[in-house]
C-alpha cells in the first residue's frame, strides 16, 4: 500500500541496538554491548521474557552485570531514542 501524495503518513524509525550502541559511542566515547542493553531493557519493564534451550536462567549462572556508567548511558540512550 502506497501513500497518497496529500498524506503526511512517515513509517516510525526502527531502534535497533545497534543505533544505541552508536549514540552512546558518540555521545560517552566507550562501547556497550548487546546484553548490557538487554539487561538494562529488563530493568525497564521492557523486555521480553526469554526463553527456550540455551537460556538458563539459574543463580549459578555467571552473566556479566552492567556497570553504573553504562547503565546511565543506555538510559540516556532510551530517553533519547523515546523509548522510556
Amino acid at each position: 500500500m502506497e501513500p497518497d501524495e496529500e498524506s503526511n503518513y512517515t513509517p516510525e524509525e526502527k531502534i535497533t541496538y545497534q543505533k544505541i550502541k552508536a549514540y552512546i559511542l558518540e555521545k560517552y566515547g566507550f562501547k556497550v554491548s548487546s546484553l548490557y542493553i538487554a539487561q538494562i531493557k529488563d530493568k525497564c519493564g521492557l523486555g521480553k521474557e526469554r526463553t527456550g534451550n540455551n537460556w538458563k536462567k539459574n543463580d549459578k549462572s555467571k552473566e556479566p552485570q552492567c556497570t553504573p556508567e553504562k547503565e546511565e548511558a543506555i538510559r540516556d540512550a532510551f530517553k533519547n531514542f523515546n523509548i522510556i
